[in-house]
Parts: structure tokens; sequence; C-alpha cells
């Protein structure tokens, strides 16, 4: 009798473990999903600090999440469209009352980026793996060029003007440029370094740039994104975070730190993204590679 009752203890001493043991995993398997959860805030709060200052957050994110593996290729430009729309919108709201810029040419330079945006979204948004990294690879190295000719050091950089607003040729130049930086956003280049550029060459004082780009990034993301929600061409589980953790990040770099110098930051940044660009046109062409042999060996029993 006192056998079947230390037998009948053990038993539920080992249930009681195993159910122990149950618990504790599923607590590790919360656990690992929260740090992951937490590194895309963490790299939200980093890009958006940077974007607010003019760096942008698309090239960043997408160094540093490629890095971590969060997010798969193919789901990178939709997640950083769709997970940092209303960090942008607050960029927006907050430069376009402290910097001053003729109202049309606002207007009209911010509805050509959301025009060119919709249509690019719709298009790249169906785009295969493969097609995503080739256009991504090409467009994080032209974004690391820009940066480049940006530099003070480096000297090539048009020094800008003083004007305010655009008229005539100049203004319709500056629409034509916008729709094109809008659909280039689609692809994950993001439009605030090549809009500073484009209007300094236009002639217009190097502020006028923030309200531009800003804007023209609040009005369209939300467009595109709908593309690219429609399309389930993002990742779910990352934008939450993305998105909570850019909001105090636009705040702070844009009350605190606005004067900071970031021309170190801005070389760092030239190096991650050409790594990155290149990283991801490697990983391109051993897919492809991949299928070119998968082709051929499907094609030989054929052939035979």
């Amino acid at each position: 009798m006192q056998l079947l009752t230390d037998l009948r203890s053990l038993t539920a001493r080992d249930a009681l473990f195993i159910v122990l043991g149950i618990v504790t995993a599923g607590y590790f398997v919360v656990l690992a999903r929260s740090f992951k959860a937490l590194s895309i805030s963490i790299i939200s709060f980093i890009a958006n600090f940077f974007d607010t200052l003019g760096i942008g957050s698309f090239a960043t994110t997408t160094a540093m999440v490629r890095q971590l593996k969060l997010i798969p290729d193919e789901h990178i430009p939709g997640s950083l469209n769709v997970g940092y729309v209303i960090p942008t919108v607050v960029q927006a709201y907050i430069y376009t009352q402290l910097v001053p810029v003729d109202i049309t040419t606002l207007i009209a330079l911010i509805a050509a980026a959301v025009f060119g945006a919709w249509l690019g979204a719709g298009v790249v948004s169906s785009w295969p793996r493969r097609k995503v990294q080739v256009g991504m690879g090409v467009a994080l190295l032209v974004a690391a060029l820009i940066m480049v000719a940006k530099q003070p050091q480096v000297g090539l950089m048009p020094a800008g003007g003083d004007a305010l607003a655009l008229t005539g040729t100049k203004l319709i130049i500056g629409i034509v440029g916008n729709f094109i930086l809008g659909a280039f956003m689609t692809i994950g280049i993001g439009l605030y370094a090549p809009c500073m550029i484009l209007i300094y060459l236009l002639g217009m004082r190097p502020t006028a740039a923030f309200p531009i780009m800003m804007g023209s990034c609040a009005f369209l993301m939300p467009l595109a994104s709908v593309q690219f929600i429609r399309a389930g061409s993002y990742a779910r589980s990352a934008v939450i975070g993305m998105l909570i953790a850019g909001i105090p990040a636009v705040f702070i770099a844009a009350l605190l730190v606005k004067s900071m110098p970031l021309s170190t930051v801005q070389w760092l940044v030239v190096v991650v993204v050409t790594y990155t660009a290149i990283s991801m046109l490697r990983a391109a062409r051993r897919e492809r590679d991949i299928a070119t042999t998968a082709t051929a060996a499907e094609a030989q029993p054929a052939a035979s």
C-alpha cells in the first residue's frame, strides 16, 4: 500500500514538473519573440532619429534588419512604408511649422511625389523576391553615392540658393523630379537625400528641402502602404514596433539635437549602406545561380 502511495506521489510530482517544463518553454518562446520585437523597436528609434535629421531611415533600417535577419528581403520595402507612416507624419507637422517655403511649390512637389509612389507601389508590391533584392541593391548603391556627394570633404554637392519658391521651368523640373523620387521610394530608397539634391540644384534655400521631403513622404507613404497591405507584402509582426518606437525618436531629434553635427554619422551610414547594397546584390546573384542550376537539372531528363 505504501509503495502504491509512493508511486502515485511520484507520478503527480513528475506531472507537475512536466507542466512546469511546458510553462517554462512557453516563457522562452514569448521571451524570444519579445527580443525580436525589441530589436525592431530599437532599430526604428535609431532610424527615425537620424531620419528627422535628414539622413533618412530606409537605408539605415534595411542595413540593420538584414544583418539581424528580422524581416525577409521581399517584405522590407513594404514594411518600411507601412511601419514608418506615423513617425513621418509627425516630422511633416514639425518641419512645415518651423521652416518657411512657398505653399504652391510645397503642394505641387508633394502631389508629384504622392502620384509617383502610388504608381510605383502598385508595381513593386507584386515583385518577386529576387527582383526586390536587385532593385533595392541598386537603389542603395545610388543612395550611398548621393550621400558621398553630400559630404563637404568631397565638394560635389551644389551649394543651392536662397529661393523659397519655384516658378516656370524650375517648377516643372521639380515636379517631374519629385514624381520619380516618389516612385523610387517604393523600392526602398529614401526620398530625403535625393530630394535635398534636387532642391539645391533648383536654387532653393537648403532648409526648404525639409518641409518638402517630409511632407512628400507623409502624404505618399500612407497611400503607398495601401498597396503593400493589400498585397500582404510586409512583415505584420514588425510594423507595430517600428511605428511606436519611431514617434519619440522624431520628437527627441527635432526638439533637442537639430544642430548636431552629422558629418561623421553620414560617413558611417555610407559604409553601412554600401555594404548592405553589395550583400543584397550578392544574395540576388546566389538565388539566380540556384534557379539556373535547378532549371538545368530539370531540363536534363527531358533532353535525354
